[in-house]
């Protein structure tokens, strides 16, 4: 059986899915890709058992078959090819070759039938909403996801829809990051699933900065999007989220206003100085001024000082100057807000033009 297509046809796809294919796998298959060749159009999946991708690619095929071939080998030869370039894909017995030009490479194939499918339980929740939207959600908390903590429950993130909102809650133990909008949603939707780490950043690549919708659907242990020719399923953290409002601080009576990317350079000069391993920076507000120091086990020391809008009490706190600078990065605003009680306290950081962006960050000792 033959396939033809042009070599940006097949290569964007791989590219989307490629992600998916784990590098270190238990079954050897699933560093392979499954093919669904028709007549018109490729299927093409890739999977690691806890996240599924399909998409597809337009080609001219003189038959049907389905079968499985190396993803990355595959993704490598597409991209090594010229642009503009035809593939042809003859597939015979156990043996795909792949010609372009005056290039051929001979794949092995893996059977189709032995490749593992994602079925999701049946949808208990629809609801669609703009690409745009999620992902900005998404880009806005999932830095604040904890990795491989024995708390499974925080190794991803809090998604939240009900009452015309959709809210994105993210924490690691130390800090929290929760971001939210407005939306049209169907009467009686109200649900709250944890996605995992992977699908989490899969879908951060994945998910474009448009406003076409994006279809969801939510089981009782599994999440599906599908975006154009493209579906995504995940299986969901099966487990209880912190309660995340009781983090956020809410009874603060200081409040420092502070140009975001004078703040932000600030700290990353300071940090140089930092414990490598702890990252502590200390924090000195006095009115109309904010003092940063730094020390480090080889006796080095960074000071730095700028203005700031605090008519405040004197206050002496510590930080993990990674966690600020992270949240810093995602806020849009030219101005942030700092709110805070006392030493012993987190941390409130905002942006100055919206409340749906909040980052709370535990205080260091020093």
């Amino acid at each position: 059986m033959k396939i033809v297509t042009q070599r940006d046809n097949l290569l964007k796809p791989l590219q989307q899915i490629g992600g998916v294919v784990e590098r270190r796998q238990t079954l050897p298959i699933l560093a392979n890709v499954l093919i669904n060749a028709r007549t018109d159009q490729l299927t093409i999946t890739a999977t690691d058992l806890e996240v599924e991708m399909k998409t597809s690619a337009p080609v001219t095929s003189d038959g049907e078959l389905d079968f499985t071939l190396p993803a990355r080998k595959l993704i490598d030869i597409c991209r090594a090819l010229p642009e503009n370039s035809e593939i042809q894909l003859t597939v015979e017995k156990d043996r795909a070759v792949l010609k372009s030009g005056r290039s051929r490479f001979t794949l092995g194939i893996l059977p189709a039938q032995d490749y593992p499918a994602i079925e999701p339980t049946v949808s208990s929740h629809h609801f669609s909403v703009s690409q745009k939207l999620l992902k900005n959600l998404i880009d806005k908390t999932h830095f604040a996801m904890a990795q491989q903590d024995v708390r499974y429950y925080l190794n991803g993130l809090l998604l939240e829809v009900g009452s015309g909102i959709i809210r994105t809650v993210a924490t690691d133990g130390h800090r929290l990051a929760s971001s939210e909008e407005a939306c049209d949603l169907e009467e009686g939707i109200d649900v709250q699933v944890i996605l995992p780490r992977k699908a989490v950043l899969e879908l951060g690549r994945l998910l474009e900065d448009v406003e076409e919708k994006v279809e969801v659907d939510i089981s009782s242990n599994h999440v599906r999007l599908k975006m154009g020719e493209t579906s995504f399923t995940s299986k969901l953290i099966d487990g209880k989220f912190p309660d995340y409002q009781r983090v956020i601080p809410k009874n603060f009576d200081k409040t420092v206003i502070a140009d975001r990317d004078e703040l932000k350079q600030a700290l990353q000069r300071t940090s140089i100085l930092s414990n490598e391993k702890y990252r502590g920076i200390r924090f000195q507000f006095t009115q109309g001024r904010l003092q940063l120091l730094a020390h480090n086990p080889e006796q080095e020391e960074a000071e730095e000082e700028m203005e700031i809008d605090y008519k405040g009490e004197e206050l002496t706190i510590g930080f993990n100057v990674g966690y600020l600078i992270e949240a810093l990065n995602v806020i849009d605003s030219s101005s942030v807000k700092l709110s805070l009680s006392d030493a012993n306290s987190s941390c409130l950081v905002q942006d100055t033009k919206t409340d749906n962006n909040r980052y709370v960050i535990m205080p260091m000792r020093l």
